[in-house]
């Protein structure tokens, strides 16, 4: 995945994230915590030089170039030509997707990788048609960025490049290494731009229905570094580490619902002690 798609899939991830959390919290208890974030945050050392990068790339480099440029393209391309484009760009990831599996101990899913490699590679058509996934295997994305943070190593410092928008130290050099693996290495420069094109208009063509929750954001720089760290997280544990914060919150709630039940049924639960 290039840094331009990791913009806008974390931004679809954090979204959703942040749908189930607004009907928890409060508004005030939102921008609070962003602001927070915002005052003292030793992730981002370069803050002031991140927040004109990222001014540059929300209000000019994607306003003017990125979002017109997406939406003729989802007006004027067909929606088989599309798919067809996109399943192509993702299939030349996957024996990148392969390999980290493996290096993460995950042989059932490296082995998924390759059989998707192999099968859309040839009865698909060079990969315009997703056959593996018709008959059920699915594509297990893997970077070797996330295989850095399974071996311990940290992100680094929080960076906002240009045009590619967010990033880190970690991610950046696993994108490289990822770009040497066949068939990657390989490829005409022309087709590996063309890939990257694709793939970052289509993730783009994606975020058009989430803009708002961006756009309400108190600070919304601080709203995408948040964004940016959670996804990481979550890719790297494979959701493992979100799935454990929301089991404890509804053990936490359980057990609150459980002891009211015991009160009760003891006689020393008092309305006055219910929650406003």
């Amino acid at each position: 995945m290039s840094s331009t798609s990791k913009l806008i899939a974390f931004f679809i991830f954090f979204s959703s994230v942040g749908l189930t959390g607004c009907a928890s919290q409060q508004a005030g208890q939102q921008a609070e915590a962003e602001a927070q974030a915002s005052q003292s945050d030793n992730r981002d050392p370069l803050e002031p030089v991140n927040r004109v990068m990222w001014d540059l790339n929300w209000e000019v480099i994607d306003a003017y170039i990125l979002r017109p440029v997406t939406v003729a393209y989802v007006t004027v391309m067909p929606d088989f030509a599309r798919t067809g484009l996109l399943n192509a760009a993702q299939n030349l990831a996957e024996p990148a997707n392969m390999l980290n599996n493996f290096f993460q101990g995950k042989a059932d899913e490296g082995m998924d990788s390759l059989a998707r490699f192999t099968l859309n590679s040839t009865v698909g058509l060079l990969g315009t048609i997703d056959v593996a996934k018709k008959i059920g295997i699915a594509r297990q994305e893997e970077e070797f960025g996330e295989t850095l943070g399974t071996w311990g190593v940290e992100t680094g410092p929080f960076l906002m490049f240009p045009f590619l928008g967010p990033n880190d130290p970690r991610s950046f050099g696993g994108e490289v290494v990822d770009g040497t693996v066949w068939p990657m290495a390989i490829i005409n420069s022309n087709f590996a731009i063309a890939r990257y094109v694709v793939s970052a208009l289509e993730s783009r063509a994606a975020l058009i229905d989430q803009e708002q929750q961006i756009e309400q954001a108190v600070d919304d720089y601080a709203f995408v570094k948040n964004a940016y760290f959670e996804n990481l997280k979550f890719r790297v544990t494979d959701g493992k580490s979100g799935d454990k914060e929301l089991e404890d919150e509804q053990l936490d709630d359980f057990a609150e619902f459980e002891s009211m039940l015991n009160e009760m049924e003891s006689g020393e639960y008092d309305e006055a002690d219910q929650p406003q």
